[in-house]
């Protein structure tokens, strides 16, 4: 029987204070389940991107050992190829959303065990222009702060970074006017914030009904907090957070599977965690059941 063949694409800066030796015991139950084993540390940003796209097609299994970003590369450079290895997930960041939607155990000998099961599931991967992510692109407040943590602070921190580092922005929230059609449906208007997700967490911070969450079904769930208008308006908005209730009224939330969106402003944005220039024009489609994860 030809010998299985894997790729451990490592982030060193992730998850940095963890101890490696469950990733020693990860190594060790992927090379029991029949795995020749190869580990690649990452240099820097983008290396993994590099790396996936570099490698990939020599290997039956790519694994992304990190945070979130580092499966966002490793995902982004698997797509560059028309034939994709599996994918497998080692999550070692400080907020593991899309580990927490799939209930990959932080654990990596646990995650490894589940891998090693050799069960794939089929994942949908949104494209943002000429860009991929694996579980959310958001824009307006707060998005700044995904990105802008300091790694030794989410490292220490966890979820507490991300709403330091947002509670910068509450100074300048402001609304950001765009011009945008889901799935043909116009929804211009002013919004404080925007997200597209395939996930059951944004942020840490967000929960979505993981009954409403379907991973490979070709549709994102979209979710935009427009601007209030009176403090009635933003105290409504907040209870509908708060309270999962994005279905009432003030909330826009849809099931889509195409977002073209225009705007004048500077609007930040953040793919999975990691930045994302402003740009005028954005489009946003999902490429349905475009990889395969072992779960």
């Amino acid at each position: 029987m030809k010998q299985r063949k894997a790729l451990m694409i490592v982030n060193p800066k992730a998850g940095r204070r963890k101890s490696r030796g469950p990733l020693f015991d990860a190594v060790r139950i992927l090379s029991e389940a029949g795995y020749l084993i190869s580990v690649y540390q990452t240099a820097g940003p983008g290396d993994g991107t590099e790396t996936a796209a570099r490698e990939g097609k020599h290997y039956d299994l790519v694994v992304a050992v990190g945070g979130d970003g580092t499966l966002n590369e490793v995902a982004s450079g698997l797509m560059e190829l028309e034939e994709r290895p599996l994918l497998g997930y080692l999550a070692q960041g400080s907020t593991n959303d899309f580990a927490s939607s799939l209930r990959i155990s932080r654990d990596p000998a646990r995650a490894a065990a589940e891998v090693a099961r050799n069960v794939p599931r089929s994942l949908d991967v949104g494209r943002w222009n000429q860009r991929h992510f694996i579980y959310v692109a958001s824009f307006g407040a707060f998005t700044r702060s995904s990105y802008a943590a300091p790694q030794s602070a989410k490292n220490a921190l966890g979820h507490l970074a991300y709403i330091l580092e947002g509670m910068k922005d509450l100074n300048s929230l402001r609304p950001y006017q765009v011009r945008l059609s889901a799935d043909g449906e116009a929804l211009d208007g002013e919004y404080l914030f925007g997200a597209v997700c395939n996930s059951t967490s944004i942020g840490g911070l967000m929960k979505l009904d993981p009954e409403r969450v379907v991973l490979d079904d070709g549709l994102f769930e979209m979710l935009l907090i427009p601007n209030p208008q009176s403090a009635a308006d933003l105290q409504g908005l907040v209870h509908a957070l708060l309270n999962q209730e994005y279905d009432s009224q003030g909330l826009v939330f849809r099931h889509v599977s195409r977002i073209h969106l225009e705007t004048e402003d500077t609007l930040p944005w953040s793919l999975d965690g990691e930045y994302a220039p402003s740009l005028p024009v954005v489009d946003i489609e999902n490429r349905r059941q475009a990889l395969a994860m072992l779960l």
